[in-house]
């Protein structure tokens, strides 16, 4: 396994030394300097041609001043994780980058398959989770999430070996709420606070830097939604595992034209009063990933209003128009898009060499 992990030294180094324009680095609570896009690893066939397309982007951004790739267990029957960790390790011994400068976060709590086993999904979960005691019915929501103690941990630990790294620099509770399909708030809270307890122990031994919650609606949704989750309490549950040293740092959530909830819609109570999850995430010192920043691929083809036709008027109509703005968004530290194609990825990530925008000018966007 690779040694090491994203540090504050190292990604000042990569944002010194790549072509990337001035407020394109983000810098986060715990010191890390992000790019303001990442490269997400969530769509693609499992297959060989998709695995490489991935590992050529992810080449292509770090060239172009982008160190922030997210990828999940689950993800292409694991190979997205298999193919983060080859590019990462071809990256070091090439000398394109440090380990350190790199910043990669996986998620767990989605039942994975092996995309490389030939039997089916049900049958691999059952020898790898049931026959084996990780698991056992209650513990799984929905038919295929789980947060066990047991199972997180364990998907902990196929993540590190898929990514070939010692240490994951954040590592997610993947759509949590979930949860709470199967049982009442209650118990999700008590299931919420036994996962906290095996991330804090991870993050302690060193196998995680951080961790986080992402999530599709929980945290954008209103408090009488059933799948809203409460970032303040969430937060404080981390401080009653971990106490104020506690490894809580990052949300996702969508981000985009067609779903600008986190950035506008006042979904959470942080210092009495309500905010939205960006707003609420920033109070608490936290980073914001954007997840479907360009609605997987939907938005690049549609045509945008004129105000923002107007607002990135320097930009060429595409990917990078649609991304510029969850990137230039107050709060959002940086925008996650996926890439498996290496000429899209040029294009795509040649956006860190422009500015981001206003982002007063984004929050008039949604005004009311």
């Amino acid at each position: 396994m690779i040694e090491g992990r994203a540090t504050g030294e190292g990604t000042e180094t990569f944002a010194r030394r790549s072509p990337a324009a001035a407020g394109h680095f983000r810098e986060t609570a715990g010191g890390l300097r992000l790019s303001s896009i990442g490269l997400g690893t969530y769509l693609g066939e499992e297959d060989d041609a998709t695995d490489r397309g991935f590992e050529e982007s992810i080449a292509v951004a770090l060239s172009l001043g982008v160190n922030v790739i997210d990828t999940a267990v689950n993800y292409r029957g694991q190979r997205s994780e298999r193919a983060v960790g080859r590019a990462v390790a071809a990256a070091i011994e090439e000398g394109a980058a440090a380990r350190e400068e790199i910043f990669v976060a996986t998620k767990g709590g989605f039942l994975p398959y092996d995309g490389e086993d030939a039997r089916p999904p049900e049958i691999q979960a059952g020898a790898a989770f049931f026959d084996t005691g990780i698991l056992s019915a209650p513990d799984v929501a929905a038919g295929c999430h789980a947060m066990s103690p047991q199972f997180l941990g364990e998907m902990i630990e196929w993540s590190r070996k898929n990514l070939g790294l010692s240490t994951i620099d954040l590592y997610y509770l993947h759509n949590p709420e979930t949860q709470l399909q199967a049982v009442p708030r209650e118990a999700f809270a008590g299931r919420l606070r036994r996962a906290i307890e095996v991330l804090e122990k991870a993050a302690q031994e060193g196998r995680i830097g951080s961790w986080g919650v992402a999530t599709w609606d929980a945290l954008r949704v209103p408090p009488s939604h059933p799948a809203h989750l409460s970032l303040a309490e969430i937060a404080a549950a981390a401080r009653d595992v971990a106490g104020d040293a506690h490894h809580f740092a990052a949300v996702q959530a969508p981000v985009n034209l067609a779903m600008p909830q986190a950035i506008a819609y006042p979904s959470q109570r942080s210092r009495g009063r309500k905010a939205p999850l960006a707003a609420a995430a920033a109070n608490l010192g936290l980073a914001l990933f954007s997840s479907a920043s360009i609605l997987q691929g939907r938005l690049v083809e549609a045509d945008l209003p004129p105000e923002v036709d107007a607002l990135f008027s320097e930009i060429p109509q595409g990917a990078e128009r649609a991304l510029q703005l969850p990137r230039s968004a107050a709060g959002v530290t940086s925008a996650l898009v996926g890439v498996s194609n290496p000429e899209h990825a040029r294009d795509t990530f040649r956006l860190a060499l422009l500015p981001p925008a206003d982002p007063d000018a984004i929050a008039r966007l949604f005004a009311a």
